[in-house]
């Protein structure tokens, strides 16, 4: 029996084992039975998982599957409640970071781990114990293994450069040099090209590719099934906290995997879509309104490293730099760009949490550059957040109070001294009932909700019916093929309901599916791209923002 023999026939089952690979190769990683509970949320039940020798195997499933829970109890940020762990046979106890690398086992984080102020060579060793404590580290011997192991690998990655000097490319070639530096044999990597340009993106499967054909074991948590194809040797599914099954990914496809991930058909059109990005309609809706958001000529500065914000200082460097640009009622317009080129700061700016050194920011006729937070949301601006955990949710409250935090001190809520709580649990049922929340009641608390359940609660507070512009920033980051659909179908409604919408975004293919216009942000500085996939990967990586051709520095 084949490996997808096997998936079909284990598809609606609790657990079975995973299935071989069929080439031979030693198992280096074993987990058995694993199960881990967080109050009444089982999030693992009973899961076996095992990994290959020089093998790149992915982890694919749903928000709330049980991935990242899986591999944060190998690498031992998670303890389990029940289940066991087998490094090359021998059954081991892995109850720490420490633990999980002096078994050779590392893990890059979707969100890096690097002090911005020092260099790549003293974030590599620092928290380094053992002998280390009674002595300072060589920072050039250091910095000589780590130009070593570039080579080795295709890192390409100075040990002496200071990390806030580095793409973000870099820096996740950094941390997994970290990795590598620590005899790292097995490595994990979390949503790994979930910021990198599509240029990026292809040179570190690239770059894995050769580290696993070297001997390496690689682990890949992400919901790119176009990528898992194409650099995947197996894949493993989850679903519900429970394992569904082990394929081979030469004998699979993006449509059987989307399957077993989310326990139905989707419609082949979203799928392709999804994983493409191919817009079947994109650019031939109904004609854009006039405009009701006019940026002109836009200048922000950048955090000082530790400091706090300021207008302007002649020690920062500028994030935005004469940004101007347009949207239209009934229209997406798509702000392209690798994380850390300023949209966290675009972002702010339009939402009055960033002061304006100069420019405008004109909202239907007015003028809000330097308004309030609070009177930009008045004025009939609506927000996603790109953080939806710090900025999109507080996560102790209930879904019905997080659905009504922005104006529970207004009727029909509240007021300034009292709160209607029978408006506010009869709006939460509504919109729980109308955005497809899976929540048991509207009292349950926010922090127990997925990533897809999350985002839908925000995306339902800020819909509402007296917007003129929509800032929706990473809309679908980190989210499944299943909860993509269902963002992106939401969103073209609004817009051709006459909503404008300015869609922030670092997924090619959400902005080639979604937007009829696409501005690409490159240091600061921005630029008006053709709606080609290729012009705007170039334009991400820095390519083709002047006339000239020249690449601004």
């Amino acid at each position: 029996m084949t490996d997808r023999d096997q998936a079909g026939a284990h598809d609606n089952r609790t657990s079975a084992a995973p299935t071989d690979a069929g080439d031979g190769a030693p198992v280096v990683v074993a987990m058995k039975g694993i199960r881990r509970s967080f109050g009444d949320l089982l999030a693992l039940d009973g899961v076996d998982f095992d990994l290959r020798r020089g093998e790149i195997h992915a982890l694919l499933g749903e928000n709330g599957a049980g991935k990242s829970t899986l591999m944060n109890v190998l690498y031992g940020l998670v303890s389990p409640d029940h289940g066991t762990i087998e490094v090359d046979g021998t059954p081991v106890e892995i109850d720490g970071p420490h633990a999980a690398i002096a078994h050779g086992i590392g893990m890059v984080h979707q969100h890096f781990k690097l002090v911005p102020r020092l260099t790549v060579a003293e974030n590599i060793v620092l928290g380094d114990g053992g002998e280390r404590w009674t002595r300072l580290p060589d920072l050039a011997e250091v910095s000589r293994r780590i130009e070593e192991l570039s080579d080795r690998y295709g890192l390409e990655v100075p040990g002496d450069s200071y990390v806030w000097q580095l793409s973000v490319g870099q820096q996740q070639r950094a941390e997994i040099l970290r990795a590598l530096y620590h005899d790292a044999r097995i490595l994990i990597l979390d949503e790994p090209t979930a910021t990198l340009t599509p240029n990026e993106v292809e040179a570190l499967l690239e770059r894995l590719k050769g580290m696993a054909a070297a001997g390496s074991s690689i682990i890949i948590i992400t919901h790119h099934l176009d990528e898992v194809m194409s650099s995947a040797d197996r894949i493993t599914v989850l679903r519900s906290g429970k394992y569904i099954a082990t394929l081979k990914a030469a004998e699979t496809s993006q449509s059987d995997l989307a399957r077993l991930m989310v326990g139905r058909d989707l419609q082949e059109a979203a799928l392709l879509e999804v994983q493409s990005g191919a817009a079947a309609g994109a650019g031939q809706h109904a004609q854009a309104g006039p405009p009701v958001l006019d940026v002109q000529n836009l200048t922000a500065y950048a955090d000082p490293v530790g400091g706090p914000r300021r207008a302007s200082s002649d020690d920062e460097r500028v994030a935005l730099e004469d940004i101007t640009l347009q949207v239209s009622s009934g229209e997406i317009v798509a702000i392209a760009g690798v994380q850390g080129n300023g949209q966290a700061e675009l972002e702010e700016v339009l939402l009055g949490l960033r002061e304006v050194a100069s420019g405008r920011i004109v909202l239907d006729g007015k003028d809000l550059a330097g308004a309030t937070t609070s009177h930009v949301l008045d004025s009939g601006l609506g927000y996603i957040p790109s953080d939806r955990y710090r900025y999109g949710l507080i996560s102790d409250l209930a879904i019905s109070e997080n659905l009504v935090i922005d104006r529970v001190d207004r009727a029909p809520y509240g007021s300034r001294f009292s709160r209607n709580f029978a408006a506010i649990r009869d709006n939460a049922i509504s919109l729980i009932k109308s955005f497809s929340i899976a929540a048991n009641s509207p009292k349950t608390p926010a922090a127990t909700l997925s990533g897809g359940n999350a985002q839908k609660v925000i995306l339902a507070r800020s819909l509402r019916s007296d917007l003129s512009l929509l800032v929706a920033a990473q809309p679908t980051r980190g989210l499944d093929i299943g909860a993509i659909e269902f963002v992106w179908e939401r969103l073209r409604r609004e817009r051709d309901d006459g909503l404008g919408i300015l869609l922030i975004s670092t997924d090619l293919n959400e902005i080639m599916a979604l937007a009829e216009r696409c501005y690409v942000l490159y240091r600061g500085r921005l630029t008006e791209s053709p709606m080609d996939r290729d012009s705007i990967g170039l334009a991400m990586g820095g390519a083709n923002l002047t006339a000239s051709g020249e690449v601004p520095v």
